[in-house]
């Protein structure tokens, strides 16, 4: 059992705030226990260090490494940053990784990179085998000269052998190798590991200190992993089965050795559905095609038979799913067709057994894969041969592997049959994928926590507890919330009863013209800058132009898009001292980003941003309500309302970071207010966490600015004379 001494040694500050103790001790009790743990924490309170402390300290008195993860960059520096606090109070080993495509030298994809490495381990082991058997030969030659018996028979049968070990050097010299692998192998590296653990390490650094010297970076850091204190990664190296048995193997331990941190866990179902989801284009299918024309195999024409049928039925699929006008409407991204059935198999499956004129579907796509893996093989032996320049990769193989698992798996609950198009930029010609989009990420995420140790999940909307356990697959995890302890009366959250911006009403001019008024007055208020968050982009243009164009917003109006460069746009924003900045609550600046002090004094969510309510989205609902037909309303409560909630909530974390901190945070539509009470489930007042709830005060548009001006005018924050009402 730890005790607070034990694990706050590790603590790289004079002092946690009173809810980090708390929350170290919860986590410790918890990780002695061996269970699961679910923290809600405020922004800008410390969660990072309230999970990292006592699972280090857990991880070393009972030999496990902790590995915390990350989908938000800025977090990925910020926990370099404690892991370099920590270091100065406690000896840790500790790596920051990354994919091999961000820190390659040579720019290879994936499986070149394997074949180089493969091929260029050979080549040393052959080079040293035939160092030794020099070194044999040359002391059989001495025996020799000694008179030795056998010695000249022994000699000659080294010799032989160095032949054969040279024609194969020749070989191998002639194939691909990587010469930075080369020299890890060549060299000894012990001034790199020095170097690695002498601090906490970026993988730029990495780069830059092996590029400088010709060595392979990503290699040498693979190897400096096994048995650490701490690594820091990307989801995707635990949330793909794959790529996580790798990353354990690398780290030289079993899964129960392992414990795992998840930042901004809330983001864990989207990834985790992107990592499940499967697809395969239309391109695919015809690069197959014409592989296996050159495929001099019996295994050709069944495999033939398979995708050229599937490939018409995709084909057929899409071009009878548009709609009128709609083709026109495609353009360069993904543009999604409705596919499903309610009663039957999708429309996709239907085609493709209506043109399948094989001898069986199932036989026929075995033969497709095996036939997929040799040629594989092939490609793999003529890169590592040097008789192709690149590796290339098997159509066949991933074609045959997407249609197996759609035929075996396109029915089953949780799994959505998807068709999409586009254009393609060059030729302007719509081509086609199909898509096995997974609704239920517990399919990838419970086997995950299953295996590993335990598990700490953190996020300041984590909230409720129930549907994270239901939708990750946790069991009985324990759970704890801390809130904001900077002081109350240095924030405002004001719930503004303008229009509800339901979409059908949005286009109406007297409810713009409302909320056009109410955001002029948060700007005008603000003794500062203030962010507007909205649930589009296009909706964030339509005010920003009408703010823009009005004589009584003094500052910089300043607009967000799917096309900016959003790091400039925020750092021109946060060098300003009047400015508002308009973006969409969907966008890359509603969480993981930091507003702290001036940078942002007032924040508003202008409507309630319910994602997007297409196919995938009513497929999900559609799946959680048939996974918890127990739970009445499971579908629109764990697909729509909590995540648009945990959007909302992140938003309002972007202002009042510290204790010394500040600012108002707006709500503005109606359905925040407690008339809301009589929207039913529209109504979202009670979706929120009740200490924040409780804080909600109801303001008319138009009693705004004085609620305003006499909250900043009592911290004396406008500096001076304050804006008249």
């Amino acid at each position: 059992m730890s005790t607070t001494g034990e694990y706050e040694r590790f603590f790289p500050y004079e002092e946690p705030y009173p809810n980090q103790r708390s929350a170290m001790a919860e986590i410790a009790a918890a990780l002695d226990d061996e269970r699961d743990v679910l923290l809600e924490g405020a922004p800008g309170t410390g969660k990072t260090l309230s999970a990292l402390v006592p699972a280090l300290e857990y991880a070393r008195r009972t030999d496990k490494t902790v590995v915390i993860t990350t989908n938000v960059h800025q977090q990925m520096r910020q926990f370099v940053e404690d892991a370099r606090a920590i270091t100065r109070e406690e000896p840790l080993r500790a790596v920051v990784f990354k994919g091999k495509s961000s820190m390659c030298h040579i720019d290879v994809e994936y499986q070149e990179c394997q074949t180089l490495r493969d091929t260029t381990r050979t080549l040393v082991d052959k080079e040293e085998e035939r160092a030794e058997l020099t070194e044999q030969a040359e002391a059989l030659l001495d025996r020799i000269r000694e008179g030795a018996d056998g010695a000249a028979e022994a000699r000659s049968a080294v010799t032989d052998e160095l032949d054969d070990i040279e024609d194969e050097l020749e070989e191998l010299r002639e194939g691909n190798i990587c010469e930075h692998y080369y020299n890890n192998l060549e060299r000894s590296n012990d001034e790199f590991f020095e170097w690695l653990f002498s601090d906490v390490r970026t993988p730029e650094e990495i780069y830059e200190y092996a590029h400088q010297r010709q060595l392979c970076g990503y290699e040498l850091l693979k190897e400096g992993m096994e048995a650490v204190d701490l690594v820091v990664c990307n989801y995707h190296h635990l949330l793909d089965p794959n790529i996580r048995e790798q990353f354990f193997r690398w780290l030289g331990r079993d899964p129960e050795e392992v414990v795992t941190v998840f930042d901004e866990a809330h983001n864990i179902e989207s990834a985790a559905r992107d990592h499940a989801s499967r697809t395969l284009t239309e391109n695919t299918l015809e690069e197959a095609l014409g592989e296996l024309e050159d495929a001099a195999d019996s295994r050709a024409g069944p495999a033939e038979n398979v995708l050229s049928a599937f490939l018409g039925a995709l084909r057929e699929t899409y071009d009878g799913a548009f709609g009128f006008g709609e083709r026109e409407q495609v353009g360069e991204e993904w543009y999604d067709l409705s596919i499903a059935n309610a009663d039957r198999r999708d429309d996709l499956t239907l085609a493709f057994l209506d043109r399948y004129e094989g001898r069986g579907i199932d036989a026929e796509v075995d033969l497709a894969l095996q036939l997929g893996r040799a040629l594989d093989q092939a490609y793999e032996d003529a890169y590592r041969e040097g008789e192709a320049t690149t590796r290339s990769e098997c159509q066949t193989l991933q074609a045959a592997e997407f249609i197996a698992t759609w035929m075996a798996d396109g029915g089953e609950l949780g799994q959505h049959p998807m068709c999409s198009v586009r254009r393609d930029a060059g030729t302007d010609e719509i081509y086609g994928r199909a898509e096995l989009y997974t609704c239920i990420p517990r399919e990838v995420t419970e086997g995950l926590f299953e295996e590993v140790h335990a598990s700490i999940l953190m996020s300041a909307t984590l909230r409720p507890f129930d549907v994270a356990e239901d939708v990750l697959g946790l069991s009985d995890p324990a759970t704890m919330a801390y809130g904001l302890e900077y002081p109350e009366e240095r924030r405002r959250t004001l719930t503004v009863a303008a229009p509800a911006l339901f979409s059908s009403e949005r286009n109406d001019p007297e409810t713009q013209s409302v909320v056009a008024d109410v955001l002029t007055d948060a700007a005008r208020f603000t003794p500062g800058n203030a962010l507007f968050f909205f649930p589009s982009y296009s909706e964030a243009e339509r005010y920003h132009d009408r703010l823009r164009s009005r004589a009584d917003v003094d500052g910089e109006v300043l607009l967000d898009g799917s096309d900016v460069e959003t790091e400039s746009l925020r750092q021109r924003f946060v060098d300003s001292d009047d400015a508002a900045l308009f973006t969409s609550l969907w966008g890359t600046l509603a969480e993981g980003v930091s507003f702290d002090g001036d940078d942002a004094r007032t924040v508003a969510v202008v409507g309630v941003p319910y994602p997007h309510l297409s196919e995938r989205m009513e497929a999900v609902q559609d799946a959680y309500e048939r996974a918890y037909e127990d739970r009445n309303g499971a579908g629109w409560r764990y697909a729509v309302e909590i995540p648009t909630i945990r959007k909302t909530r992140q938003a309002l974390g972007r202002v009042i970071r510290s204790p010394d901190d500040f600012g108002v945070r707006l709500l503005v539509d109606k359905r925040y207010t407690q008339a809301s009470a009589d929207m039913g489930k529209y109504g979202v007042r009670e979706s929120f966490p009740r200490e924040e709830s409780a804080e909600l005060v109801d303001v008319s548009p138009e009693k705004l600015k004085f609620a305003m001006l006499n909250f900043y005018a009592d911290l004396d924050a406008y500096g001076g004379e304050p804006p008249q009402p």
